[in-house]
């Protein structure tokens, strides 16, 4: 069942400014080189990787991952990081003090609140892997936010999205509309560690995943022929792996409604991965979600291609490694789900240990320089000493006044 809810015809804003730089896509390339018979275990797709924009022209080195460990700019931000830890936006109920929130509903990383016409969804710094929280990252709920807005205004020539604007750092105002209780998880990687991942599943022995027919000889980290649609349902606990067929059967969607979000989510993730290219990294997999306007009209809503939705590779190092039987270099949340998955079940053990600071320390910078290095905008590392639940209430008091 979806969610109906009533959705405004009010124009997108926001109160600062989303970095929209120029991106050239006409010299790029994603290119699969096939092999000559099926899959086998000794000839791989390859991938062809074609990186001259403006951008990489002016970098003398590719890419890499010593520029994420060692960079100077990680030396100028890993303060910050290490003294915001106790400081961390782990949970809001900015109901019980902005009247014009009625209610709130606590998602995995997202408090999102009922203003009326619209919806506020407040972005926390906590980390959800497993279906269930692990620990708070500092300045998360930022990068998450303004990394989703840019993707947003970036991609309006694939979808129309919810967004009506976005007060504060950690915040953004979006139509109510009725959403589909399903994720549209587009992959393009045989990868994975969770137990609804594509390798995860393969290695058990599955060669039909959601629908999608996979052939004998797939290794881990391998490219797929094409990207594949693999969605779920977006149950309480955890998400369920569903076929096309049973999203219609189950009356989630309309095969109308399924055709076209499929077709956007595919698009999205196809310019995605131009985009990530251009700048050195590999988009392996990632989900959008959708929702129904009033008016008829299917928008892209939640978060499109962050690091927590997202897995993300450097580019100029994954055919030698995979060619080598090496992991790929990650610049998003993996590895901190591996150091569960090596220290505890992350799916049973009711109590799972404290992760290290070290780590916590590296998702966060890995975040920010993600979000850079896309973006290529500077991460402004919000410091005040005004406490940030009253900044957020101030900044969407003022927001919700606006828009009346």
């Amino acid at each position: 069942m979806m969610r109906t809810l009533n959705s405004p015809k009010t124009p997108i804003h926001c109160n600062y400014k989303i970095p929209t730089p120029k991106l050239s896509f006409a010299s790029s390339s994603f290119a699969l080189s096939e092999t000559k018979s099926k899959f086998s275990s000794k000839q791989y797709p390859k991938v062809s990787l074609s990186v001259m924009s403006s951008h990489n022209q002016n970098q003398q080195q590719p890419l890499s991952l010593d520029v994420l460990i060692n960079s100077k700019r990680k030396e100028e931000v890993f303060g910050d990081i290490k003294s915001s830890i106790s400081d961390c936006l782990s949970e809001t109920n900015l109901h019980l003090t902005v009247p014009a929130l009625k209610s709130k509903i606590r998602g995995k990383v997202r408090d999102i609140y009922d203003a009326g016409d619209y919806l506020v969804l407040v972005t926390t710094d906590r980390q959800s892997a497993f279906d269930r929280i692990l620990a708070s990252i500092p300045f998360k709920g930022q990068v998450l936010n303004e990394t989703s807005l840019w993707w947003f205004h970036q991609t309006r020539h694939i979808t129309s999205n919810a967004v009506v604007s976005a007060p504060d750092k950690n915040v953004t105002i979006a139509k109510k509309c009725s959403v589909f209780p399903v994720e549209f998880v587009v992959r393009g990687f045989v990868t994975g560690s969770t137990d609804t991942s594509l390798w995860t599943v393969y290695k058990n022995g599955s060669r039909n995943y959601c629908g999608n027919a996979l052939p004998d000889g797939l290794v881990k980290n391998q490219k797929l022929h094409a990207n594949i649609l693999t969605p779920t349902t977006k149950a309480e606990d955890h998400d369920v792996p569903v076929t096309p067929d049973e999203i219609i059967k189950l009356g989630l969607m309309t095969e109308a409604e399924l055709d076209e979000a499929s077709r956007k989510a595919l698009s999205l993730f196809e310019y995605g991965q131009r985009v990530a290219l251009e700048h050195g990294l590999i988009l392996v997999d990632t989900k959008y979600e959708f929702g129904k306007g009033s008016d008829g009209q299917i928008l892209l809503i939640d978060e499109v291609h962050t690091p927590d939705s997202s897995r993300y590779w450097i580019a100029h190092s994954y055919e030698e490694r995979f060619q080598n039987g090496l992991e790929p270099e990650n610049v998003d949340k993996e590895f901190l789900r591996l150091w569960f998955r090596d220290h505890c079940n992350p799916y049973e053990d009711e109590v799972l240990p404290d992760a290290p600071e070290e780590l916590i320390c590296e998702l966060s910078w890995r975040y920010i320089f993600l979000y850079e290095t896309i973006t290529k905008s500077r991460f402004d590392v919000l410091s005040t000493k005004e406490p940030v639940h009253d900044r957020i209430s101030r900044n969407i008091l003022s927001a919700l006044s606006a828009l009346k």
